[in-house]
């Protein structure tokens, strides 16, 4: 009687782990894209827009730690702030106020920068209509199996994005451009992220299908930046990316977090606007779309039978000594950079800097101190 319970336990259990891996084989291959595309765009100049870069590099760089390739992205910079005369650390970027963390780094392919960026070009890369001459690191290569992420970041109102503050996309374009990407079978799903003023108003005139839409605000809403910093004079993130960017430290490729979690980033408690959402257009229920669908890249796998321990060292490398006796060199995985343990440390002592007119302010206590003890006869002493 025992041995008969013990099997039909064994049997049980058999059967839940085979379902459960079938049910993860199934959502695996549910989304039925082989290949993932990033278009990051900030569309504002200026150093007072220093945020809207740091916005879209950060973005820029979380993809690329998900998976997604330089080769796959497309990245817009409508202004150069590591290099503007401004920055007190040239050829930097920081999103934090901490200063641990540079965006910009070292391994950043800017495609479309400065005057590059108009509402032109944008809508060209989208729709593939771009001349012959244009190198494919420009060109948004997609098929109809492609998962395409689209950023946009800057100033904007009810049913517009300014670029360089000379000119405008309309909601009506940039639902245009979509549909003619569906036609032109240039996607499988594509998700659409805006943090700027009124973003809401930006995909309310969509109507192709398969497209998800994520906006910092509401119509009639303003959307509000975040970390302030005193040294530069200008604020380093918007709240809503900022927010954002926090929930994706915490996505690994194997990750199984979904889109519904996504659209609870950056309440309104956090965020001051309310953030919107549209997934009437997507053909897949969200909770079944996993966040690396989008911000991840798919895999090439290779099925092997043969049992591999990665927990030990992974290479040995001989060397030859003085001696004549072989040494061996071990190679071991180390720990990822956690910047998840970053981006809530306190800003340390060294990277402080005086407050904007703190020496103006300074000097003048003491030319007050002065009038007041010696009156202004002597003032010629101090000079």
């Amino acid at each position: 009687m025992k041995i008969l319970t013990l099997l039909s336990f064994l049997a049980a259990y058999s059967l839940v782990n085979s379902n459960r891996i079938a049910n993860q084989a199934a959502q695996f291959f549910s989304s039925g894209h082989t290949n993932n595309w990033a278009v990051l765009v900030c569309t504002s100049r200026f150093w007072f827009n220093y945020r809207h870069v740091a916005n879209t590099l950060s973005v820029y760089r979380s993809v690329k730690r998900l998976g997604i390739p330089d080769s796959h992205i497309v990245l817009m910079l409508a202004d150069d702030m590591a290099c503007n005369h401004r920055n007190p650390k040239p050829a930097t970027v920081f999103s934090h106020k901490n200063m641990e963390l540079n965006v910009y780094g070292d391994d950043v392919e800017v495609d479309y920068r400065g005057y590059e960026v108009t509402v032109e070009n944008f809508l060209r890369v989208l729709t593939g209509r771009l001349p012959p001459s244009t190198p494919r690191s420009k060109r948004l290569l997609s098929d109809d199996r492609s998962n395409i992420l689209i950023y946009l970041t800057g100033h904007g109102g009810n049913g517009f994005l300014k670029f360089q503050d000379s000119e405008e996309i309309s909601n009506v374009e940039l639902a245009d451009a979509f549909e003619q990407m569906w036609q032109k079978r240039r996607y499988n799903e594509l998700l659409f992220i805006i943090d700027t003023c009124q973003g809401a108003s930006m995909y309310e005139r969509f109507y192709s299908p398969n497209l998800m839409a994520l906006a910092s605000s509401q119509v009639g809403e303003d959307s509000l930046s975040h970390q302030p910093d005193l040294a530069i004079g200008v604020h380093l993130m918007d709240r809503y990316t900022f927010y954002l960017l926090e929930f994706l430290e915490d996505i690994h490729p194997a990750s199984k977090a979904n889109m519904n979690d996504l659209f609870k980033v950056c309440p309104k408690s956090q965020c001051v606007s309310t953030p919107g959402h549209r997934t009437d257009l997507f053909l897949r229920d969200p909770g079944s779309v996993l966040i690396t669908d989008f911000f991840g890249s798919v895999r090439k796998v290779e099925i092997t039978m043969e049992t591999i321990n990665l927990t030990d060292s992974i290479r040995e490398v001989e060397q030859s000594p003085a001696n004549g006796e072989l040494e061996k060199e071990s190679y071991s995985y180390v720990d990822q950079l956690p910047v998840s343990e970053i981006i809530h440390q306190k800003p340390k002592q060294r990277d402080w800097h005086p407050p904007d007119g703190f020496i103006l302010g300074l000097w003048t206590l003491i030319l007050l101190v002065f009038f007041q003890t010696y009156g202004i006869k002597h003032l010629k002493h101090i000079f």
